[in-house]
């Protein structure tokens, strides 16, 4: 049976059926999901995302800029693009920096090996964000997520997994002058992005 749309997710029947990062892309060349659909994979579940707010847009614009400018060609900056966990996971962080790359697989969506740092930029979101995405990149051995929440003004690092879970953990009202990992002497200034959000 063709997987479906309900609620915020997708689900196939049965319902204990995962859908795969195969399924998922068949799904979309044969017009089960739109073209135009923002969706990722969750652990074999396609889920719906939000629309982009004029708060979330901003940000996201704000900081890729800044983090183009800060790791200038030591590292490649992707905005809202597929990061390839598993096959059952492919989330679309709203930014990630990763090493640079050559080769064959230049084009190749990052796999969290490829991954110096995901950013998640949360106005609506920030439950699923931390209780969802969060672990799932520390399963999977992401080095350090940065959750955004412009709803509350608040700034939430994620460093240091082990076992599948962010050792170091911390959350503050101003970010400020923080470093980008894997990029030495790279930082960025984040307390602009919450004092953009009031």
């Amino acid at each position: 049976m063709q997987p479906r749309l309900r609620g915020h997710a997708i689900v196939g029947a049965p319902l204990s059926h995962r859908i795969t990062v195969t399924e998922y892309y068949d799904m979309a060349r044969t017009g089960a999901l739109a073209p135009d659909a923002r969706v990722e994979l969750i652990e074999g579940e396609v889920v719906r995302m939000p629309p982009i707010g004029d708060r979330h847009g901003g940000a996201v614009e704000e900081l890729d800029e800044l983090l183009h400018h800060a790791v200038a060609g030591r590292a490649r900056v992707r905005c809202q693009m597929p990061v390839r966990l598993s096959d059952y996971s492919e989330p679309q962080p709203d930014l990630v920096v990763m090493r640079p790359r050559t080769g064959p697989n230049d084009c190749a969506h990052p796999s969290a090996a490829d991954v110096f740092l995901i950013v998640e930029i949360s106005n609506s979101t920030i439950r699923y964000d931390l209780d969802v995405k969060v672990p799932l990149y520390a399963r999977h051995g992401v080095p350090e997520v940065w959750v955004i929440d412009l709803k509350h003004h608040r700034l939430h690092f994620y460093r240091s997994p082990l076992e599948g879970i962010y050792r170091d953990v911390t959350s503050v009202p101003d970010g400020g002058i923080t470093a980008i990992p894997g990029v030495s002497e790279a930082s960025v200034d984040l307390s602009a992005i919450l004092s953009d959000s009031s």
